[in-house]
């Protein structure tokens, strides 16, 4: 791709931004909203309602995994991701709607909107955005996973409104529908976008992959047939893929990345809480803000000079927060644990980039689907299990200091996983695999960055 034909995103490539960013500010809202701020008091506290969450990604990985093995063959992603995301915005109506009086009911649709919803916008749409953006992915997803951090943000704004109307005493019921009410309107307004406005591919809706005008429509099309044929005999199989080393180092450093992430912040509440003179809503404002420049700087850099290096800097800054956060749980230093959760919400924001970066910066277009259909549920694991494995730290004799050992603990072994991680074996062992299938060898892995 000519990089100075590709200015901007078009206008079809921006409403692809918009959606993708309600589809990912809707799996944080109705995972993490009911976890973080209301399970204790209406759900039956954080350590089953985490327990849930867990299960449902859990279903939704396994889901995954069984898709990767004929995702090639999938005639429209779209219309996949669509049946998934009807579902997901019914089960988050419900999950906002149904009294918390009547609480397994309620497990059932939490339990349906985190299955759906993982599907929905972490998986199908994700394959989406590396179709369309195959070479400017890290910065699409840079700016769309900047959702993570705002909703993480107003959450807090909106959850008084839970409370308020027992506090003054105007009613003996808690306003948590009303309080759920804009997340659910915003994210109802990004699934019919979704249905309505956006296609499996650019040049199915008259634009081109990552808004190059160089493109002819014929050149264009003529492209998509190849792929879409290539997609059926890629030599990269769910057992080639699970299989190679490189592979591993990948997923399990997005997987890390995200259990730390989004462990965290299911217990931020907890966790500011335990330092008596900070406030919740400034802390995570502050997060917020970090989290969308962290976003959108390191897709920027996975662009600019690679994703391995992008995701060794955020592996760094991870093993910074750990570090510094249990100095402030051990000597008290609320400085400290401010800049240590500003530094989570850095890499927050860049937490769901990285799979869809990795699959397409090192495997060829043809074979992304494919790989993608392995990384992102081997990394969904480390999400699913992270709020029990964070519940189970906070509750346990060591607290909150487990909790930023495990970050540093993550950290280091990122590091070291990234390091080991070599786009150089990549090429090699699909040339191996290519020569094997009778497939040209033509050198376009070579010298990605």
């Amino acid at each position: 791709m000519n990089q100075s034909q590709a200015k901007g995103f078009g206008s079809r490539g921006i409403l692809l931004i918009i959606v993708l960013f309600l589809g990912f500010f809707m799996f944080q809202t109705f995972t993490n909203y009911p976890l973080n701020i209301l399970a204790e008091d209406f759900y039956g506290g954080s350590q089953t309602v985490a327990m849930l969450l867990t299960i449902g990604t859990l279903a939704g990985v396994v889901t995954q995994i069984i898709l990767s093995r004929f995702v090639g063959n999938i005639k429209s992603i779209k219309k996949a991701a669509s049946v998934f995301g009807i579902i997901a915005i019914v089960c988050a109506w419900l999950v906002a709607a149904i009294s918390f009086y009547m609480t397994r009911l309620w497990y059932v649709f939490y339990l349906g909107v985190n299955y759906t919803v993982t599907l929905y916008a972490l998986f199908f749409m994700s394959i989406i955005a590396g179709q369309w953006f195959p070479c400017r992915k890290g910065t699409i997803m840079g700016i769309s996973t900047i959702a993570y951090p705002v909703c993480n943000a107003v959450i807090g704004f909106f959850a008084t409104a839970v409370y308020k109307p027992l506090e003054t005493g105007v009613s003996d019921s808690p306003a948590i529908f009303r309080s759920f009410l804009p997340f659910l309107i915003l994210t109802t307004i990004g699934v019919i976008l979704f249905l309505a406005l956006i296609t499996d591919y650019p040049e199915q809706c008259g634009a081109y992959r990552d808004n190059d005008k160089s493109f002819t429509p014929e050149m264009a099309n003529q492209m998509l047939a190849q792929e879409i044929e290539d997609k059926k005999t890629t030599v990269w199989t769910t057992a080639h893929t699970f299989t190679n080393r490189d592979f591993w180092c990948a997923s399990v450093v997005c997987g890390l990345i995200l259990m730390c992430a989004v462990g965290t912040m299911t217990q931020s509440s907890t966790i500011i809480a335990s330092f008596e003179k900070l406030n919740y809503t400034i802390i995570m404002m502050i997060i917020a803000l970090c989290g969308a420049v962290g976003s959108w700087l390191l897709g920027v850099i996975d662009t600019a000079v690679g994703t391995k290096k992008s995701m060794l800097i955020c592996v760094i800054l991870m093993a910074l927060a750990g570090l510094l956060g249990f100095i402030a749980c051990a000597a008290g230093i609320g400085v400290l644990i401010i800049i240590s959760l500003a530094l989570v919400g850095i890499f927050m924001g860049a937490s769901s980039n990285y799979m869809v970066s990795v699959s397409v910066q090192y495997w060829r277009r043809e074979d992304f689907a494919s790989v993608f259909s392995c990384i992102n549920p081997v990394a969904n694991i480390f999400n699913a299990v992270a709020p029990t494995i964070v519940a189970l730290i906070m509750y346990s004799a060591i607290g909150i200091n487990g909790v930023f050992l495990m970050i540093l603990a993550a950290g280091i072994a990122g590091i070291i996983l990234m390091i080991i991680f070599s786009p150089k074996h990549i090429s090699a062992v699909d040339d191996r695999y290519r020569e094997a299938a009778g497939k040209p060898l033509d050198g376009a892995l070579e010298g990605r960055k």
